[in-house]
């Protein structure tokens, strides 16, 4: 395990970091007087604010680790989903984005009760609460696992300091902190992937044969196989263009579409103009940014490709190659912006987290079902009292995970079938395709049943091969959606005959 202990410098900078962050939050405190300032800011934030904003939500200390790692054991390929955004932000512009400023929506999920049924949309926020819990403490616990490396403080302690702070500023400054900090996370992330990419730069491009000739020779810039193959198989050697298109499309649709996280950001933006603009600004910089975390691991590998220098260290995953890297490599003080820049990078994805949590409870639930009638003041208070329990739960979850080694893929394979439904009711409500209450009932149950089913149904005995199945993991969800939206299309078909039928007896 990399272990190195931070300079006092280092420290000096993480603990200023988190000072700068409480500081915001209260400084902001003073502009969540009411419920709609708490969840969109009174819609004041400025586009190129809110867009940072949505791309912080993109990335995350997954991304900072998980990004260059897989670039390091693999090659190109996540940048597939990076330029799959375009389509799909297109779209979003074009039919989501104008009707949801037009209703001023701040819970996504009301769209669906608008046109499936209450059904609809307690089944897609109650899918994302959960989805945000795991969410919480899979980045909570990551953020704290690589934090254990270069501290002497016990991973439990490390939780709860961040999963603390997160919680402090975003229950006093609400949406507008939320924003806020995002912005200066993102520069700070930014600041520190450029350094590494000039640092990586200077010692892979010198000399007379360049360190970056072995990435080259080894296929390290390739983008996947054009191989015709969905398949697991194919993932484990080469993961083919065409799943990462389909992961790409339909992940990005779930994100700008029916991501609370996301659509509460550029609701938050004065008009519809800006909420555009907002997302070709996220875009626009999240792009470039996953090529940079690429280069990063492609750098890596051409870096510590002449010698045995990882083998000796006991460096076997492409996911512990940058956290070496920083721990050996980088001087002082830009070390403590460097893990500074994983911790924002966290830290700005569990605020939105948090908010978002807190707005879906208040909105889909509480005052939906139990207290339609409640006051400006305990809506707030209803607000900040969700924030610390959804955070608390998040916090929570991530310690139970250090006992748990098994917890991590367990949660993305609930996650997959709780989230796989939400893109395809998203995609009927805008289609307008209309079902009855068993209908959408029966569509949501098929499409967790193959959900299930691609998750669980692998390495089966011999006399059970014939249901297993060889999907590519990662498009598990997409499947789960395409099941859906098929059952119910066809639920909607017929359908159609009554209503005629009806129509022509009145």
């Amino acid at each position: 395990m990399i272990h190195e202990n931070l300079h006092s410098v280092d420290i000096a900078i993480l603990i200023l970091y988190g000072c700068v962050m409480i500081g915001m939050g209260i400084y902001y405190a003073k502009k969540s007087r009411t419920a709609e300032q708490f969840m969109v800011a009174d819609r004041s934030i400025p586009a190129w604010a809110a867009g940072l904003a949505v791309m912080s939500a993109y990335t995350s200390s997954i991304s900072y680790i998980a990004t260059p790692g897989k670039a390091f054991d693999s090659n190109w390929h996540p940048i597939i989903f990076s330029l799959c955004i375009i389509p799909v932000a297109y779209l979003a512009c074009r039919f989501a984005v104008p009707y949801y400023r037009k209703q001023r929506l701040i819970s996504v999920y009301s769209f669906l009760e608008e046109r499936l049924g209450s059904w609809g949309r307690i089944y897609a926020a109650l899918s994302f609460l959960l989805y945000m819990v795991g969410r919480i403490a899979v980045i909570l616990y990551l953020v704290s696992l690589l934090l254990s490396r270069f501290v002497d403080y016990n991973i439990v302690v490390l939780i709860v300091i961040i999963g603390l702070v997160t919680i402090v500023y975003t229950l006093l400054g609400g949406m507008e902190a939320v924003i806020w900090t995002d912005v200066v996370q993102s520069a700070i992330m930014i600041a520190g992937v450029l350094f590494c990419v000039v640092f990586l730069s200077q010692r892979i491009f010198s000399g007379q044969e360049p360190l970056v000739n072995a990435a080259v020779e080894q296929g390290k810039f390739s983008f996947g196989s054009w191989k015709l193959s969905l398949s697991s198989q194919s993932a484990m050697a080469n993961r083919t263009i065409w799943v990462m298109i389909i992961f790409g499309v339909t992940e990005n649709l779930r994100n700008l579409l029916a991501d609370q996280n996301f659509v509460q950001k550029y609701c938050s933006v004065p008009d519809e103009r800006q909420a555009k603009r907002s997302i070709w600004i996220a875009m626009l910089i999240y792009i470039p940014l996953t090529a940079l975390f690429l280069y990063i691991g492609t750098a890596l590998f051409a870096f510590y490709s002449a010698g045995d220098e990882l083998a000796v260290a006991k460096v076997t995953k492409g996911d512990d190659v940058f956290p070496y890297f920083i721990a050996t490599q980088v001087p002082i003080a830009l070390k403590g912006l460097i893990i500074a820049a994983i911790v924002a990078a966290a830290m700005s994805t569990v605020d939105s987290a948090l908010n978002c949590s807190a707005t879906v409870l208040l909105l889909d639930f509480y005052k939906r079902y139990w207290n339609p009638n409640i006051s400006e003041r305990a809506s707030l208070l209803f607000l900040r009292a969700a924030t610390v329990a959804w955070g608390a739960v998040g916090t929570g979850f991530a310690i139970w995970m250090i006992r748990a080694s098994s917890a991590l893929d367990v949660w993305w394979q609930i996650s997959g079938i709780f989230g796989g439904g939400m893109l395809g009711l998203f995609i009927l409500s805008l289609l307008k395709v209309r079902v009855r209450l068993w209908q959408g009932l029966v569509s949501i149950g098929v499409s967790i049943l193959v959900i299930a089913w691609a998750t669980f149904s692998r390495d089966l005995p011999a006399s059970w091969r014939w249901a297993e199945c060889h999907l590519d993991p990662i498009i598990i969800g997409a499947a789960g959606t395409t099941a859906l939206m098929a059952t119910a299309c066809i639920f909607a078909l017929t359908n159609k005959p009554a209503a005629t039928s009806r129509r022509a007896e009145g």
